[in-house]
């Protein structure tokens, strides 16, 4: 399915109709680790729905890439990547903030995403993404849907 980026508002709507999931909320991070499939860091949405979490990576190919990629300088164009821990896997929800202020005066120390959740094999697993404060409404998402599976 192709989504509108120039469209907001229909991008969530096409997004919402691809999954049959309601996005709560969402935010923009960089997966950092986590997901034996996928090499951080990876640039990407980080999305609550009401079936559980989703991190969607929509692939940018530079011109110069694309170049070389075209001129025999082989390769494959980038692909789409996406994470998707249902409801009933998640064990906890964080979002991490520096406290020190001394450690953020003296290194860049991004707020992280943690989300632990029990893979399949039923170990635990520990996604970790890099964000901002705008993930908060994800984190609170996230954990409402933790309260009303209690």
């Amino acid at each position: 399915m192709e989504f509108d980026a120039n469209d907001p508002a229909r991008f969530w709507r096409d997004y919402e109709a691809q999954h049959g999931e309601k996005v709560l909320s969402h935010a923009l991070g960089c997966y950092m680790s986590g997901w034996d499939e996928f090499t951080g860091p990876l640039w990407g949405l980080l999305i609550a729905t009401d079936g559980g979490f989703r991190f969607h990576h929509f692939p940018h190919e530079g011109w110069i890439q694309l170049l070389s990629r075209m001129s025999g300088g082989g390769g494959s164009a980038p692909k789409e990547r996406t994470i998707f821990i249902s409801r009933s896997q998640i064990v906890s929800v964080e979002l991490i903030l520096e406290k020190s202020w001394i450690r953020k005066l003296l290194t860049a120390s991004p707020p992280q995403l943690a989300i632990r959740f029990t893979r399949l094999d039923g170990t635990e697993g520990l996604l970790l993404a890099e964000t901002d404060k705008t993930a908060l409404p994800v984190v609170e998402s996230l954990k409402a849907l933790l309260i009303q599976g209690s």
